[in-house]
């Protein structure tokens, strides 16, 4: 199935909420979008598979805390430092 136009902005718009540390509400603000709509674009696209997956490489400093996040399916998110861990648990929250 062919994603419409709308989809894969809101796909991008849900990308650059999940990196930006903000709230869903000052998020929103910010971008001028209704939290309504927003919430209802996260539902929609959590429905849909993702059309391809990323790999970003990364550096891991020396003696960073590192979080694991174990999901049901057995999938593990890992993650290093503080911030790493802030980030997870607000990515966790969204799905």
């Amino acid at each position: 199935m062919a994603e419409t136009k709308r989809a894969g902005e809101m796909r991008q718009v849900m990308a650059e909420y999940e990196v930006s540390g903000l709230s869903r509400r000052a998020f929103c603000d910010k971008r001028g979008v209704a939290v309504t709509t927003f919430d209802y674009w996260r539902r929609e696209l959590a429905k849909q598979p993702t059309r391809s997956t990323k790999l970003v490489a990364v550096r891991i400093a020396e003696g960073a805390p590192r979080f694991a996040l174990v999901l049901g399916n057995g999938r593990r998110i890992e993650c290093e430092g503080e911030s790493g861990l802030g980030q997870l648990i607000r990515v966790a929250e969204g799905a």
